[in-house]
């Protein structure tokens, strides 16, 4: 058996999710919705959103907290004071005690804080610290006893000093009210009002009211628990419940008159079983400070959960309400109890293992299962087909005896014999899966397999054969797509869409009503499922669609659950709703189930709120900024971050937010549960930043809006343009000075080249004539060289006849030896040697001018013949020609030209002949 009450939502904070001690003393909450915490470690804020703490002054535990008007204020050891919030958000201390700081008494804890008209209370377990915030002084009541705790109820204030009873304050001082033993032994925990006296709630004697002065009991379907579980905190709840918060059995939460409505208990959702503060915030959620961690409960929530943590209950995949009972069947069989109980769940025996369907026809329940097929009669199950797993049911059109089941291996046949249903037999002709199919009129049976696609079937009129099928290239085959009928339709969902088959074409066509659902949101499963209200169910990724036929039309009606698959832990293409009563629906997830009235989806209209803004340079940290005002931030200040809310506590009901910062994007971001949003290396300019929220998939009515204007860069201000402008006007004048020198001067430049181009022409002009000039001296010298060797030949002819004309005479008669000789002797004169190379000499000198100084010079030993010799191989006479000159051989030439080179020291490769014209 399991225990099986439905519990509302509870949403659990863990320490290490809001970044504080595990222990949360008391709660308060302010007009913006914005929670508060007194915590282990300091004040804890949470918005909706994001968490924030705030370490008390002294860096000790705070005990109380309590929101009046803009202050929150706030008790903990030996200080006490309150807290303000700036313009950029965030909090700041203001402390009261350290006014009258002579006056706390060592080691004092201030464990409550109250209101009243103008004054409040700090309460200590020694004195109450009376505060007047009209005059800012102080009055202190101290009782000798100390004081247990304080209370405020019916525009007065309590408090119960210990074996003295509970007092009321008048006037600033303690009155007695009643001093009855129980009120003496017992602590009271908390003092409510009721129309003609108190309620009292004690930690370990229950609860009682006190009328005058009569104390009577009130009497609970709890007494007895409460006695043995040590109440530690209590709350009067606006619906006049209550809800008890225990140090070792949780929370109980009971009606105005003590009926139980919940117990709800770490075996039941709870965080833990100790709960040390309780607190009703503005939508009627409970908030439990337990010892370990912060819990929410949805009190109010049209929602309401059944969570199996003990693994016994398992994945709900049906369930069906019949003969007064609610059976759900998971993955670890079927179970029932008594519909709209609290009564234990009992598990019917043989049907241990997986349960797919639950179908109740012809006052009979069905049960697909993994093993076959169950008929279901209260607390028993009866096998009727177990040669495969059974999917789904569907009625034989015109046969109500008969029914058609959905098998591993195909489809096979029911039928109702003698007032008992049975197996008839299985359709031959087709053996695939059949989770999902429906039949029509003329025996076609469509049937969607996830990996085949649709198939098409053509029944015989027995159901014992199908005549072939035909498999649809479109619609595609999808993953968790589904196929069903509504409104004597045949509709198939896959992630492509929602299609509608036409009987006439028997082809599928695409429903744009339906398929927007995924076109708006991500596809996660394509399952259909139609409830007994004629109402066909869809899921998507954040929300739960039905649709409904309009009672003015043929169209659809389209209502929208916000409630995503994440948060309701349902198995994705297994998704089951069930109607259990006129607007109550079951819905199975992974870990139980959850009950919805969508009857009670009514909504609050919250506001968004900008919560911080944070600017930084590159780099660098945050800082943190004014919210309220239009701010200027430097250029480079360009980084900002705006942290955004609504500040609700649904656990099933997600915000989302668009932005738009004006100046810097033209349409609005997409839809988004981050509520956050960074902008960096923003350009200089003017921006607005909105945000706008949709809670329950409504768009709240406000936008929350902040200017900002990221200031120009130095180098971009007015001045430094005028600045720019100044530079540019004294550029342009330097820059048009600067050309006119530069082309000056290149005109200067250009003409003095073109003087050094005429000068360099005029040389090139004068060595062109002076080249003219060389070469026609060179002509001269080569004519003057051939007329001196002309010259010196003709001399040599001369020379040589007349030496010949010499040796002719002496061989004559020596009769006339007198003329002869004389003839001779004129020869002798002419062929003189001397005069000879003198006028040689001379000649020479005027064609080769310095010729023979320079050989001198070089070889300062040559005597004058070696001199004559130079400049007859200088004309480049050979040495036949030379020899006539010397009147010598031409042998004694050689000889001469030999002596010449050793003389001049020339080595071997060096012509003589060369080396003389190189000189």
């Amino acid at each position: 058996m399991l225990f099986s009450q439905e519990f509302p939502p509870i949403v659990k904070y863990s320490s290490a999710v809001y970044g504080a001690g595990n222990q949360s003393w008391m709660i308060s909450q302010d007009d913006q919705n914005y929670l508060y915490f007194a915590n282990n470690e300091g004040l804890l804020e949470y918005n909706g959103t994001t968490w924030q703490l705030y370490p008390a002054p002294n860096e000790t535990i705070i005990r109380s907290v309590k929101v009046i008007g803009k202050k929150i204020y706030t008790g903990c050891y030996m200080n006490f004071g309150y807290w303000t919030r700036q313009s950029n958000g965030k909090l700041k201390y203001t402390s009261l005690s350290d006014t009258i700081k002579s006056k706390i008494l060592d080691d004092e804890q201030f464990w409550n804080i109250l209101k009243y008209d103008q004054w409040i209370l700090f309460q200590s377990l020694n004195r109450i610290y009376i505060y007047d915030t009209k005059t800012g002084k102080f009055k202190i009541i101290a009782p000798k006893n100390g004081v247990i705790k304080s209370f405020a109820a019916k525009n007065a204030i309590y408090f119960q000093t210990i074996k003295e009873g509970l007092f009321e304050i008048e006037s600033g001082k303690a009155k007695l009210i009643s001093d009855n033993p129980i009120l003496k032994k017992f602590t009271i925990v908390n003092v409510f009002p009721i129309d003609d006296g108190l309620l009292i709630q004690t930690q370990l004697d229950g609860i009682y009211t006190l009328i005058g002065n009569t104390l009577t009991r009130f009497a609970t379907d709890v007494d007895a628990e409460l006695k043995s579980s040590f109440v530690y905190s209590s709350q009067m709840l606006k619906d006049g419940s209550f809800a008890l918060g225990t140090v070792s059995n949780g929370i109980f939460i009971l009606s105005d008159s003590g009926k139980l409505k919940y117990h709800i208990s770490q075996s039941k959702g709870l965080s833990n079983n100790t709960a040390l503060s309780l607190f009703e915030d503005k939508d009627q959620n409970l908030w439990a400070g337990l010892d370990n961690g912060i819990n929410c409960i949805n009190i109010q929530s049209p929602v309401h959960s059944f969570t199996d943590d003990t693994g016994v209950l398992g994945t709900v995949y049906a369930s069906a309400v019949f003969n007064g009972n609610l059976y759900v069947g998971t993955n670890q069989g079927l179970f029932y109890k008594p519909n709209q109980s609290n009564t234990e769940f009992k598990f019917i025996n043989g049907t241990k293992g997986q349960v797919w369907s639950l179908f109740v026809y012809d006052n009979t329940l069905f049960c697909g299962h993994d093993s076959g097929t169950f008929i279901i009669s209260n607390d028993s199950a009866r096998s009727i087909f177990s040669a495969s797993g059974s999917w789904k049911f569907e009625p034989v059109p015109g046969n109500k005896n008969q029914l058609l089941q959905g098998n591993y291996y195909g489809i096979s046949v029911l039928e109702k014999i003698n007032n008992q249903w049975v197996f008839k037999n299985k359709i031959s002709g087709f053996d695939y899966s059949s989770r999902y199919f429906e039949i029509t009129t003329n025996f076609d049976v469509y049937v969607s397999h996830e990996y085949k696609g649709i198939f098409r079937l053509k029944l015989d009129k027995s159901l014992a054969k199908a005549h072939g099928f035909y498999t649809y290239k479109s619609p595609l085959k999808g993953k968790n797509a589904s196929l069903t009928k509504f409104n004597n339709a045949i509709y198939y969902a896959y992630k492509g869409g929602i299609f509608k088959l036409n009987p006439k074409t028997k082809l599928f066509e695409k429903d744009a009503l339906l398929s927007s659902i995924f076109e708006k949101d991500e596809y996660t499963s394509g399952k259909l499922i139609v409830d007994n209200s004629n109402k066909i169910w869809l899921f998507s990724k954040n929300y739960i669609h039905y649709f409904s036929a309009s009672k003015l039309s043929n169209q659809l009606k389209q209502n929208v659950i916000p409630i995503p698959s994440s948060l309701t832990n349902s198995m994705q293409g297994f998704e089951n709703i069930t109607q259990i009563s006129k607007s109550t629906y079951l819905i199975g997830t992974t870990d139980g189930y959850y009950t919805l009235n969508i009857d009670d989806l009514s909504f609050k209209n919250y506001n968004v709120l900008i919560t911080d803004i944070s600017i930084n340079k590159q780099n660098e940290a945050l800082r943190n900024v004014d919210i309220l005002n239009e701010e200027s931030f430097h250029a480079n200040e360009n980084n900002i971050t705006i942290n955004y809310t609504v500040p609700e506590y649904n656990k099933y009901i997600n915000s989302e937010y668009q932005y738009l910062l004006e100046g810097f994007q033209n349409e609005w971001s997409e839809w988004s549960t981050k509520a956050t949003v960074n902008f960096k290396n923003l350009s200089p300019g003017k921006y607005t930043f909105k945000v706008r929220a949709k809670y329950a998939n409504t768009i709240l009515q406000n936008d929350a809006v902040y200017t900002f204007v990221i200031s120009k860069p130095w180098y971009l201000t007015n001045l430094a343009w005028f600045i720019y402008f100044l530079i540019m006007v004294a550029g342009a004048y330097f820059i048009n000075k600067a050309y006119h020198d530069f082309y000056r001067k290149q005109e200067e430049k250009l003409i003095e080249e073109n003087n050094l181009l005429l000068e360099i022409k005029e040389l090139e002009n004068e060595q062109q004539l002076m080249k003219l000039r060389n070469e026609q001296l060179s002509l001269d010298v080569d004519t003057k060289n051939r007329e001196l060797a002309v010259s010196t030949m003709s001399l040599n002819s001369k020379n040589e006849l007349l030496s010949f004309i010499k040796e002719d005479l002496k061989k004559t008669n020596q009769n006339d030896s007198s003329n002869i000789k004389s003839v001779i002797s004129t020869i002798n004169k002419n062929i003189t040697e001397e005069d000879s190379w003198k006028i040689f000499k001379e000649a020479f000198d005027n064609a080769d001018k310095d010729f023979l100084k320079r050989i001198k010079q070089l070889h300062p030993l040559l005597t004058p013949n070696d001199l004559r010799l130079c400049a007859y191989l200088r004309l480049n006479l050979s040495s036949k020609e030379i020899a006539p000159l010397f009147n010598i051989s031409v042998r004694s030439v050689e000889i001469k030209r030999y002596r010449l080179r050793k003389k001049m020291d020339l080595q071997h490769e060096i012509g003589l002949v060369e080396y003389i014209l190189a000189v």
